[in-house]
């Protein structure tokens, strides 16, 4: 099983990394990019992390991805630092031999990477205001139906 597993500032390039995926020859990829959206004046969103903790938080939910799913590999980035508007925030991919695996891996990645991963967020707006991005309740009842699977698959 191939996985890339990255905390990092720098952006990626998402056809090269799904491309990566695809060439493991497992049949299906699925993929997942958040990108900072815009919107009441903001103008940037600034992600604050511990590099090294973040990293082995992310290690651990690629990990629990791979134990439930029968994948042939993964990509699992994040980036920290000040994101404008439009900038891209993260990137999950999974690849499978079947696309029903490919699809729920993917699905579980970004709920429990939103949920779990050590990251602050604070949106700047114009003017110079800010405001810390509050976990959103939503965002926690996604990933905690994970939780109640011991099984893979979509709760």
């Amino acid at each position: 099983m191939s996985a890339r597993i990255s905390v990092q500032e720098a952006d990626f390039d998402v056809a090269s990394e799904l491309a990566r995926l695809e060439a493991l020859g497992g049949g299906g990829v699925a993929s997942f990019t958040g990108v900072v959206r815009g919107g009441d004046g903001l103008e940037a969103l600034r992600l604050e992390a511990y590099p090294g903790m973040t990293q082995a938080a992310l290690e651990e939910i690629a990990a629990e991805a791979q134990r439930r799913w029968p994948l042939v590999g993964l990509t699992l980035i994040h980036r920290h630092g000040t994101l404008p508007v439009g900038e891209r925030i993260v990137l999950v991919g999974a690849a499978s031999r079947h696309r029903m695996a490919a699809l729920e891996a993917c699905a579980f990645l970004i709920d429990w990477t939103k949920t779990r991963a050590p990251l602050w967020k604070q949106e700047l707006f114009a003017g110079g205001s800010t405001r810390w991005v509050e976990p959103r309740p939503e965002d926690d009842v996604a990933a905690a139906a994970w939780d109640s699977s011991a099984e893979h698959g979509r709760p």
